[in-house]
Formats: structure tokens, sequence, C-alpha cells
């Protein structure tokens, strides 16, 4: 039991400097058990089971529920979208908020979406992510407005180099959001 605890450590201490998946983590971990038990006498036996476990634990991941790409793009509108809201009611802290909450969802794209040629082209809104930060900082409304068609027509020249041009991003005109008050927050 000391020993697991050890290692315990030993694994969150990698996490924690490495990042690692929860699927790198497993096989990590059971690699040191194998290694651990194949000192034992029935080390067979007990590397047969442990590598049945590892097998099964593989499956489970490959068939654990993974956001599609579709997913990512309905949240990076709806950021996109209330970020709008919070630009124009100068409620900088929301629109800080939103703003991260986009570049999350970039990020997102880029490690779960591997598979999908697009996902690579998502650093096209990356610079347009930057500026809008620094007027978002600054809490200069004329600078959001700018950066803010900035934004939105990154993601449409993205649209039109993946060809998936007939899906136009605009400004908002309509709030959806009706159970969210955009405006700055007064104590």
């Amino acid at each position: 039991m000391r020993i697991l605890r050890e290692y315990e450590f030993t694994i969150m201490k990698h996490f924690e400097l490495y990042r690692l998946s929860h699927f790198q983590l497993i096989l990590h971990f059971c690699a040191w058990v194998i290694m651990g038990f194949a000192s034992c006498k029935d080390s067979s036996e007990k590397i047969q089971v442990l590598q049945y476990q590892i097998d099964s634990l593989k499956q489970q991941l490959a068939e654990t529920y993974k956001p599609g790409f579709g997913e990512f793009m309905n949240s990076l509108q709806q950021h996109h979208e209330k970020l709008w809201y919070a630009g124009q009611n100068e409620n900088w802290k929301l629109a800080a908020f939103e703003l991260q909450e986009l570049q999350e969802v970039a990020s997102d794209i880029e490690k779960y979406q591997t598979q999908r040629a697009e996902s690579k082209l998502i650093t096209m809104i990356k610079p347009a992510l930057d500026s809008l930060d620094q007027s978002v900082q600054e809490a200069n409304k004329t600078k959001f407005i700018n950066q803010y068609h900035f934004l939105t027509n990154s993601c449409n020249r993205c649209h039109q180099t993946t060809q998936f041009e007939f899906n136009v991003v605009k400004i908002p005109e309509t709030n959806k959001f009706s159970n969210q008050d955009f405006r700055k927050y007064q104590r």
C-alpha cells in the first residue's frame, strides 16, 4: 500500500509537470504495476491479468464520448455572441471572461479534433483574439468594435479556406441570451 501511495504521488507530480492525459496516466500506472509484479514468482499470471485490465481500459477510452467538431463550433459561436454584448455594454470583466472561453475552445479544438484538417486552421483566429484581448484590457469600446470585426472576418476567412463558406458569421443583431444581463455589474 505504501508503494502505491508513493507511486500515486509520483504520478501526480508528473501529471502536474507534463499534464498527461487520463489515458496516459492509466497506462503509465499499469506499466509500473506490471513491472512491480514481474519480479514476483507467479508474475506471468499477474501480468496476464494486468494486461487484460489495460486492454479493457483502452477499449473503454476508445468508446468514451468525445465532443464533435460542430459542438466546438457551436460553443465558439455562443461565446462570440456573448463577447459582443459584453463589449457593447462595456462590461469588460465579462468580455475578458468570454474572450478566455473563446481561446479555451480554440485550444480544445486543436487538442481534441486532431483528425480534422480544419482543426489546424483554427490558429487563423488567434491574432484577432489577441487584438481583442488588448482592447478589452484597455477598456476601449471603439477599438473593441474594430477588433471584433477583425475576429468575425477571421472566422469567415477560415470558413472560406476550409470550404465551409456557406457558414457565414456576422455581428449579432438580436440577443438570444435573454436570461443573461450583459450590463456592467454594479455593486
